[in-house]
């Protein structure tokens, strides 16, 4: 546990500096195109593109198929030396095809992408595109990279580098402002040169955040070689995992591009796809800093134990690694729900767009849980080489989520549903889609390893929703003391980021107090994790 706390701490502290220099360029960013605004629509849904290939490279392949493998590797006497070699040098032919194919095929990704009603979005978009697509090469060697970096337990790089693009975007961003004055909000009034600076920003920073990791390389202990001898290096193997995670990742993709296409409809008038991206922000910064942060290394552990046949052991990992991240995960959906106003207040321009994006917040928070429990129980699959598993149940997710997508869709076309009120019914469908999803795969993991000690962390999570709903109530509490929707938290971007900070600080002192009155045994765990934070620890 000492070792897992330590990579823990590394990973969430620099989990939480690239969140927060994230949650930065997206106030710089809203600062300069706005939120409901054509053009940050149209950078969204360009930006998204090599994102969503990002997603495929790093969720698809190298998380469900890598790290397995590599732990694996670094049993042989080289250390998994020249199997890593191998497969960098396919990883980067492959990116290579991958992005000159994407470039080819802009304008049809981005047809997919948005609604039909919205043409001057579209073109905004394409262009865009052209300049954003390159990132998927940068985005994948970052992918390699980073996974080997984990997979070796050098944990902290990984974490560390979105940093240096976040700082780039935001210099970016802010001389796009200074330069062109009132950017336009209107997709038809941009120039060809605001197109190159945004678009040449954002993957500038994505560039040097995949370099930096090579500063870092040479703590693996392995040298790092051009090898096309693909042959006979067990690279079938990753091949054929491959394809079941590949394919769940093309499904989500697919699944994604439909949500933003729906929500494009009412792009410039009320709250669509950057008002979706940024809720998700939101919604992502405990997920990352909580999530990641602790299952990661969980994930590394789980693998071993698999690759050893010491099922017993996985067993008690997966309840041990679900009851902290439940522990923590618990305490920022209180704290979002209570604080959602002043955080959508930070990444809109008035009080009014606030309003209208904190529906969206919420519908996305509801599947905050789920999905926490599903990063172990998905994970698991993985490390005993089932990739097909999940491919199944990702498939059953992506219908719903396609599903609840047209129903929203076909609500709003007949005048049910409010166009204020279109991306919040697709972020809901999310949540119910990811609910259902991990509900299908807990039980499919339950027949597969013979039982994962369920009824241990259910308890917990009662425990923990005993403790939350008070500590959230007292956050809505503190809330209304500061004036509620009239009050200062909603005034600026600025005093909406001091009132998210005070509310969330008094939900998880009430969460933490009643936790210790239920003498709740996680605050031992998550008391030892949090001490890796102290120097000289």
């Amino acid at each position: 546990m000492s070792s897992l706390g330590r990579a823990s701490a590394v990973i969430a502290a620099g989990t939480m500096v690239s969140r927060v220099t994230g949650l930065l360029r997206s106030i710089v960013l809203v600062g300069v195109l706005g939120s409901i605004s054509q053009a940050a629509d149209a950078f969204t849904v360009a930006n998204q593109l090599p994102n969503s290939v990002f997603q495929l490279i790093s969720v698809g392949v190298l998380t469900a198929v890598i790290v397995p493998q590599i732990v694996k590797a670094t049993a042989k006497p080289d250390g998994g030396g020249a199997f890593i070699s191998k497969m960098f040098t396919l990883g980067v032919v492959v990116l290579l095809i991958c992005t000159a194919i994407a470039m080819l095929a802009a304008p049809g990704l981005v047809l997919l992408a948005t609604s039909d009603k919205q043409q001057e979005l579209r073109a905004l978009a394409t262009a865009l595109a052209y300049w954003c697509l390159p990132q998927i090469l940068f985005y994948g060697i970052y992918a390699l990279l980073g996974e080997t970096l984990n997979a070796r337990r050098i944990f902290g790089p990984f974490t560390w580098a979105p940093v240096v693009n976040n700082v780039v975007s935001i210099a970016g961003f802010l001389a796009l402002g200074a330069l062109f004055g009132n950017v336009p909000t209107r997709a038809a009034a941009w120039t060809p040169e605001m197109t190159a600076m945004l678009g040449g920003t954002a993957t500038l920073g994505i560039v040097l955040q995949a370099l930096v990791l090579l500063v870092f390389w040479r703590r693996t202990g392995l040298s790092l070689r051009p090898d096309f001898r693909w042959r006979g290096a067990g690279l079938g193997t990753v091949g054929r995992l491959a394809g079941w995670t590949l394919l769940m990742a093309l499904a989500g993709i697919a699944a994604g591009f439909f949500q933003t296409s729906i929500a494009t409809a009412v792009s410039g008038t009320d709250a669509s796809t950057t008002v979706m991206a940024n809720a998700w922000l939101v919604f992502m910064l405990p997920y990352s800093v909580i999530v990641l942060s602790i299952g990661t290394p969980y994930f590394t552990q789980i693998s071993e134990h698999a690759a050893a046949g010491r099922d017993d052991e996985v067993r008690a990992d997966i309840s041990r690694s679900i009851r902290t991240l439940v522990f923590f995960i618990m305490a920022a959906i209180a704290a979002v729900a209570a604080a959602t106003l002043p955080a959508s207040r930070v990444f809109t321009r008035s009080v009014d767009e606030s309003f209208a994006a904190a529906p969206v917040l919420i519908a996305y928070l509801i599947g905050l849980l789920p999905l926490t429990i599903l990063f172990i129980v998905q994970r698991t699959f993985y490390a005993y080489d089932d990739t097909r598993t999940p491919f199944w149940f990702t498939i059953f997710q992506c219908t719903l989520v396609v599903g609840t997508a047209l129903l929203a869709s076909f609500l709003y076309a007949a005048d049910v549903l409010p166009a204020s009120l279109l991306a919040a019914a697709v972020a809901l469908g999310q949540s119910i889609a990811s609910t259902l999803q991990t509900l299908l795969a807990i039980w499919l993991l339950h027949r597969k390893i013979g039982g994962l000690r369920i009824g241990s962390w259910m308890l917990a999570i009662g425990r923990f929703a005993l403790a939350a709903i008070p500590a959230g109530a007292a956050g809505w509490g503190v809330f209304l003391l500061m004036g509620g929707d009239d009050g200062w938290t909603l005034q600026s971007q600025l005093f909406g980021a001091l009132g998210t900070c005070i509310i969330g600080a008094a939900v998880v002192v009430v969460y933490i107090g009643i936790l210790a009155l239920l003498r709740a045994p996680e605050l031992k765990v998550a008391g030892s994790m949090l001490r890796r934070f102290l120097p000289g620890r």
